[in-house]
């Protein structure tokens, strides 16, 4: 990191003076036995790992009326990390529209589901290190309003779509996005990628992610909205860390768990030790830049038109969409390719 931008420093300045006396806070008194305990306010900074619990709570209060009876899936969309360092807003705009055109483009074929389906995307930056690591948690109802919507569609039971082919097109949706804004002039490059304005250098750049294999990866359904909401609380205001994984700090180092995905079996907890500057720094590289929206909804969900679709699926959901029987279960390898690719943390 070259530098620290004015919203990370808020964001400091905030964990670092929240609940203490810099706040300010209240006093509160027993009559009886004149005991007195000091309640210092919180920063309610959306980066604060102290802060999120109230918000969390008050979110899934507003969504749980949107919940369906039906089947929930949980897919997760994992980009090139080097790609998205510098450019953040832009970058991290294109991962959320990519992989919800992905999912709404595969949905509506009429080879697959032939439905317009609904998500909420939440946008990730972290693996369980600290390191940069930018992806979609997607939570979507297993099915859709058919084109005409008149009824419901329900996708094919504990399946939702083959994970190679959404892998593949949110591939190619992304780059040719990432070239677009290249050519709008929406890219910047400093130091060492300065070159990178140059149109062929770019391209010339991501060549090679045009060849590799993108991780798209499915978990098993839920198993019903209440478990929808439960996994969502904790997913929708997470940070970069929480307080619990924390085991020691001081002005030279900063010891904290985390989880090693590339081991297969056996106890994946460790602890990592870093540097305190360098602890800070992975800390502040997911603060997204000011504004910006980490939870977004598309489709059938997508705020302007939530209400409506959602007035026409209860009755409909009752109803499924009746189905021939070559499409009365998943073929082979789309029953295979739910394991496709390793878990993105």
């Amino acid at each position: 990191m070259g530098r620290v931008s004015l919203s990370q420093l808020k964001v400091m300045s905030a964990v670092e003076a929240c609940r203490t006396e810099a706040l300010g806070g209240h006093v509160a008194a027993c009559t009886k036995c004149d005991h007195h305990h000091i309640a210092y306010n919180s920063c309610k900074n959306r980066h604060c790992p102290k802060c999120q619990g109230p918000a969390a709570r008050d979110w899934m209060e507003a969504r749980a009326e949107d919940l369906l009876p039906v089947e929930y899936f949980h897919v997760v969309f994992t980009m090139p990390a080097q790609i998205a360092y510098w450019n953040k807003r832009a970058v991290y705009g294109l991962l959320f529209k990519a992989s919800a055109e992905t999912v709404m483009t595969i949905a509506a074929a009429p080879t697959r589901m032939g439905a317009k389906v609904g998500m909420t995307s939440v946008l990730h930056t972290w693996g369980s290190a600290l390191t940069h690591h930018p992806h979609i948690h997607m939570i979507l109802p297993g099915g859709g309003l058919s084109p005409d919507g008149s009824k419901w569609v329900a996708c094919k039971p504990g399946f939702f779509l083959h994970v190679r082919v959404l892998a593949r097109l949110f591939r190619r949706l992304f780059l040719d996005g990432l070239m677009a804004l290249h050519q709008a002039g929406e890219l910047a490059f400093f130091g060492d990628l300065a070159g990178l304005a140059e149109p062929c250098a770019f391209a010339k750049r991501l060549a090679p992610f045009r060849k590799s294999e993108w991780v798209v990866y499915a978990k098993p359904p839920f198993g019903g909205p209440e478990a929808v909401l439960a996994y969502l609380s904790r997913y929708t205001h997470r940070v970069a860390i929480s307080n619990h994984r924390l085991i020691s700090a001081n002005a030279e180092t900063v010891a904290f768990r985390w989880k090693n995905y590339s081991i297969k079996s056996g106890d994946r907890q460790k602890v990592m030790l870093l540097a305190t500057p360098e602890f800070i720094r992975r800390f502040l590289i997911h603060v997204p830049p000011n504004g910006f929206h980490r939870i977004r909804h598309y489709g059938l969900l997508a705020s302007g038109v939530r209400k409506t679709s959602l007035a026409k699926i209860p009755c409909a959901a009752l109803c499924p969409a009746s189905r021939t029987s070559e499409n009365a279960g998943p073929r082979a390898e789309d029953r295979s390719s739910h394991a496709t690719g390793a878990m993105p943390m």
